[in-house]
């Protein structure tokens, strides 16, 4: 007979709601900036051309293609 020790199974923390919902608040900000970055042409930022231009400086520096 051997003397091996079963192994024991694996128990995780319970994941809290304040830190799903941190969690879920920050993929929703890195979305709408990756959105704004890559995507908007203006239709978002209708206040002015200073957030579309900063975005689209973004563009070029990151390499998207956008014209």
């Amino acid at each position: 007979m051997s003397n091996s020790v079963p192994a024991r199974p694996t128990v995780h923390a319970p994941v809290s709601a304040r830190m799903w919902w941190t969690a879920l608040a920050v993929t929703a900000a890195l979305l709408l900036l990756a959105y704004l970055v890559a995507f908007d042409q203006g239709a978002v930022s209708r206040s002015g051309m200073y957030l579309h231009e900063l975005m689209h400086d973004g563009r070029h520096l990151l390499g998207v293609p956008c014209h």
